[in-house]
């Protein structure tokens, strides 16, 4: 319980500084020392009238609008991408299924991620169109290849004699798949997906460049028009929100990391590496 604390305390702070130093930049650049131009990607747009409260009126723009919905996509890309991945990450585990099983299996997966998330942005944009749809797509397939080698590889990491124990009992493959494998590899999945939401995000600020939604399009719209100033500003909201979720992220993982196994890292540890030998009684 005092781990917890400690680690909770440190996500409060990381995060507390993270918003800091935010806020103050935001501030230097906002008139006090410099009139950065950039920031007006924070201000309401001027149509549809924005309704909300005063304090608020940052929703209503398109920093907050393509921002929000580079993290729908990366929502459902992973909520999708993780029930499509589970079956063919147990289908790859050797130590489930024959090889004319996990062969094909683990092609399939390879060719998923074979491709970056860019260009399967590109091939379903040309497919479907322009907006999130192509999107939430070309992601979904990328996570469906990029977690079903991660779960594989955790699947076939796992202690054989639970495996063996159910081969015992005369277990079908799907009853061992799905009362033995994901309840014992449970955390790991776990951890994977939080990891891949996370991977997502980062990925969604790119595709939108190629017109499949999210704040991409925002940057590739200044671009054009040769705004430099707000497509800084773009990226540094990007950075401070990549950030933000990486924090909560690492914090969240480390619940389903198996303390037996790994040490759980920490922020300060980073910068204040501590003596980790043990003390060993005087005789």
């Amino acid at each position: 319980m005092a781990k917890i604390d400690s680690e909770l305390r440190e996500l409060i702070v990381s995060v507390a500084v993270l918003i800091l130093g935010f806020w103050t930049l935001l501030e230097l650049t906002s008139g006090m020392i410099w009139d950065w131009n950039g920031w007006r990607v924070i201000e309401p747009q001027s149509y549809p009238p924005c309704e909300a409260n005063r304090f608020l009126q940052f929703t209503c723009s398109t920093a907050w609008i393509g921002m929000i919905e580079t993290i729908k996509i990366a929502i459902l890309a992973t909520f999708f991408g993780m029930i499509l991945s589970l079956p063919m990450g147990l289908l790859s585990s050797r130590n489930l299924f024959p090889q004319y099983i996990t062969y094909p299996s683990r092609a399939v997966v390879s060719a998923c991620r074979s491709l970056p998330s860019l260009i399967w942005a590109i091939i379903f944009v040309i497919l479907v169109g322009l907006g999130p749809t192509a999107g939430i797509m070309a992601m979904t397939i990328y996570t469906v290849g990029y977690l079903g080698k991660m779960q594989y590889e955790a699947i076939e990491g796992m202690n054989s004699a639970s495996l063996e124990a159910a081969n015992a009992m005369g277990l079908t493959k799907a009853e061992v798949s799905l009362w033995v494998v994901i309840p014992e590899a449970a955390n790991h999945l776990i951890a994977q997906m939080i990891f891949m939401f996370e991977y997502n995000v980062r990925s969604g600020t790119v595709i939108g460049i190629v017109g499949a939604g999210g704040i991409g399009y925002y940057i590739n719209l200044y671009l054009k028009f040769l705004q430099y100033e707000r497509v800084a500003a773009y990226l540094l909201i990007i950075f401070f929100v990549v950030m933000l979720i990486d924090l909560v992220s690492i914090y969240l993982r480390s619940f389903f990391t198996d303390e037996s196994e790994n040490t759980k890292p920490t922020w300060t540890g980073v910068f204040l590496p501590q003596n980790n030998e043990k003390a060993t009684p005087s005789e």
